[in-house]
Formats: C-alpha cells, structure tokens, sequence
C-alpha cells in the first residue's frame, strides 16, 4: 500500500459528498446541495471512516423531511441505477451510500420497520446494507427473517447475498447479532445453489463464522448439501474448502477428512532449517515427505515466536497442498522475516517450526533469531 494512503479519504471526501448531494439535488427542487456540502465537510475531514459515515447521515436527516414516510420518495429518487445485474462478484458498490442505512436504521428502526426494509432492499442494490439490516434483525428477528425468505429469492445477486451476509454472527464494522446460530441455516439451505460468486462467497464466510463456536453444525450441513445436489460440484467443493478454513488451520480432523486429507496418514516427515537466521533476513526451511504414492496432502508449518517476557506465540502459515508423487515429496521455501514489522515486532532468542500434514505435528526443529545486524 502507497506511503500515506488514505481509505477514509479514499471513500470519503468533498467529491463523494458533492456526489451525493447532487443526487438528491435532482430528486428534490428543495434540497440545497451546497449547504449539505459545506455542513458536511466542516467536520468531515476531521473523523473517522465510521464516524464520517454517522456524520453524512445526520446531516442528511437535516436536509430531508422528518418523518421516514416523507423523506422515503426522496432517498428512492436520488438512488442511481442498479449496480450491473450481469456480473456475479466483486461488485461492492459506493461507499457514499452507506450513510443511506445508517439514515434508514436511525429513523426507522422503531415506527417504520417495513417501509425500512423496502428501503435496504433498494439500496443495496447500490451498496450493500449488511451493516444497516443489522440492527433491525437484533429488533425484530422473526419478521427480518420472515422478509429474508423473499429476498432470498430476489433477482438481484445483491439482495441475495444481503440476507447472508447481514445474519453473520460477526462482521467487521456491524454490530453482532443476537441470533442463535442456527436460525439462518434455513435461508443458507436456499442460498448455497445460487449461481453468483458474491452470494456463495458469503454463505461460505458465514458458515466459517458458526464453525469457530460449533464445528460439526458446519460440517453437518455441507454434507446435507452434498446430498442435495442443489449447487454444481466444483463450486461446492470450493464453499466447502473456503467455510472450514478456519477448521483445517487449526488442524481439525473431520474438517480434513472431509477435504480429503487422511489425518492418520502413514508417512516420514522431516524438516530442516539453518541453526541461526537474523531478524530481516529469512528462514530457509526444507522438507521432504515418503509416503503413499499419489496420497492427497496439506503441508502447513507452524512458527513458535519468542515474545517478550518469555512467553511463545505461534502461528500457522500455508506451505502447499499437493500429493505425494512417486512416494516422495520434497518442499521447501523462505520465510522472511521482517525487522520493521508494525503489527507483530519480532524478539530474538530461540524459537521453533513444526511440520503439519493433514492437520498432524508430523516433524520439527529449532533455531535462533538473532538481532538485526
């Protein structure tokens, strides 16, 4: 990323603003675009991603009629067009409509919750609203689901993926919802033949969401789905793979075994890496497998950290997954590791790297990392 990049001003700033107002400029002969601009940018510049969000939809409220039923026609008219119906994935939308759920959860959550979700159903289908619905599922839980069902079936891709997307457990930047973890398998069940990449990417996030507190619901449904036929089998066996991610780096075995990776494997395993190696410079491991020839593989290794206070971290990172041909296997790679790392500061001192295959500690070693220098 570009030394002094900035995402908030990136998706956030007079441009976008001027943007917006001009949308609603053209749906309403009375919205005055220049003061909703200049009252916006008299304090936007000094905000965070999040509170500029909060910021433009408060002062949209200032611009717009008070009550949600009046001011509803107005937002519907300024929304462009559609984001394109005939993609499947990556098409995310603009930012600068986001304050538009926000908008919506603060004026309607309470007196206007159908009038709202008709508003979501709208808007995002310009950006998506996984943040705004939020707070109405938490409000009204059985009649946001009983609307998901319909929007389930929606023609628009995003709508779709809204009602994914917007029940996961957890979302970056979303308040959690109080569902139990369960209650969207249904709209799941619907979801998981979808032919859009965007709707199966976030049915898989979502179902690697409820596997980090209950692994075999997870498990259970893929297998359900397995049986249903309803989803091609190449994209299925990727959702698969990408919804026990989590499973498979902490080396779970039936997640394994459903990937095709036997845990019980009979093989040698060994591993090698240089006794010393200094912070910024890398670690050069090698390894070499012999076992049944043609037998699926997943070769992750694992990086115990000194840290200070003599405590260990450790973390897992990718090596390859391949199959042992003619019985052997040999890998090998450099591990860098970086002096001027912000988010995890390396300590020198004596550290560890274990061999995992199919989710099994199958080999290791030790050295040294020694200061920079």
């Amino acid at each position: 990323m570009a030394s002094g990049f900035s995402l908030k001003d990136q998706l956030f700033n007079r441009g976008k603003v001027r943007y917006l107002a001009g949308l609603f400029s053209a749906a309403e002969a009375g919205f005055d675009a220049e003061a909703f601009e200049a009252q916006v940018m008299a304090e936007l510049p000094a905000l965070e991603l999040k509170q500029r969000i909060a910021l433009i939809a408060q002062v949209l409220a200032d611009h717009l009629p008070a009550a949600l039923p009046d001011a509803a026609p107005v937002l519907l008219r300024a929304l462009p067009p559609p984001l394109d119906p005939g993609k499947t994935d990556d098409d995310f939308g603009d930012f600068i409509f986001a304050p538009l759920g926000e908008y919506v959860a603060a004026r309607g959550l309470e007196a206007h919750r159908d009038l709202s979700l008709d508003m979501l159903e709208e808007i995002t289908q310009r950006f998506s609203m996984e943040w705004a619905i939020r707070p109405f599922l938490n409000r009204w839980p059985d009649e946001v689901l009983a609307r998901m069902q319909d929007w389930a079936g929606h023609s628009s891709y995003h709508v779709r993926r809204l009602v994914s997307e917007g029940t996961r457990p957890r979302l970056p930047w979303g308040e959690s919802v109080g569902l139990a973890l369960d209650a969207p398998l249904p709209l799941l069940d619907r979801l998981h033949g979808d032919g859009a990449r965007f709707v199966t990417r976030s049915v898989a996030n979502h179902l690697n969401d409820i596997a980090k507190k209950d692994p075999d619901l997870v498990m259970d449904r893929l297998q359900r789905w397995q049986q249903a036929g309803q989803q091609q089998r190449k994209e299925l066996d990727w959702m698969t793979a990408h919804a026990l991610r989590g499973l498979v780096k902490a080396g779970h075995p039936r997640a394994m075994a459903m990937l095709g990776y036997d845990p019980d494997l009979t093989l040698d395993a060994r591993i090698s890496v240089p006794e010393t190696v200094r912070i910024g410079g890398a670690l050069d491991l090698s390894c070499r497998l012999d076992g049944a020839a043609g037998a699926p593989v997943l070769v992750d290794y694992i990086l115990h950290f000194q840290r200070p206070a003599g405590k260990t971290s450790a973390k897992v990172f990718k090596l390859k997954q391949a199959k042992i041909s003619g019985g052997t296997l040999e890998l090998g790679k450099k591990h860098k590791l970086k002096g001027d790392a912000t988010t995890f500061k390396l300590v020198p001192g004596p550290h560890r790297i274990e061999l995992m295959v199919n989710g099994k500690v199958r080999a290791e070693a030790a050295f040294e990392l020694l200061p920079e220098g």
